[in-house]
């Protein structure tokens, strides 16, 4: 008598599921999530910082090489109790002032100007070559600035 059972053994099962695991566990330490978030937050900081400087840059541009008023050689976060040039950019230069991707999900603050925002971002004029300064922190910890 001839046994012709068909099917996979128990051992086979488990060798590719184990197989299975481990080429997933390779393929998620390659792609590593945390680390491509916290890119994507870096680039959308660096950007900010180029759109918020271009903004006052225009501002300047219209007002004589004056830039906004709040804007003093003591660097400060741009926000309504620190470095408020909110009313004076937003909606002419720029429609919102963009906010750090940490705070509150980098949710843009909207042309009113409400009371307690905060951009998470820095600003500061040179006391030398009165250049302007706008920066941001990496996920890292690293300083992302950009000065014109």
């Amino acid at each position: 008598m001839v046994n012709n059972k068909k099917g996979f053994t128990l051992i086979e099962l488990l060798v590719v599921i184990g197989i299975l695991a481990v080429l997933l566990a390779i393929v998620l330490i390659a792609i590593n999530p945390a680390r491509q978030f916290a890119q994507a937050n870096d680039t959308k900081r660096r950007s900010d910082v180029n759109a918020i400087l271009n903004a006052i840059h225009q501002y300047m541009a219209e007002n004589g090489g004056s830039p906004p008023a709040a804007i003093t050689t003591t660097a400060g976060v741009i926000s309504d109790a620190g470095i408020d040039i909110c009313a004076a950019l937003v909606p002419t230069y720029i429609a919102e002032l963009p906010a750090d991707p940490s705070l509150n999900n980098g949710t843009p603050i909207p042309a009113t100007c409400p009371a307690g925002y905060t951009t998470g971002y820095t600003v500061v004029r040179s006391t030398t070559d009165s250049r302007i300064s706008v920066s941001a922190t990496s996920s890292s910890g690293q300083p992302i600035t950009v000065t014109r």
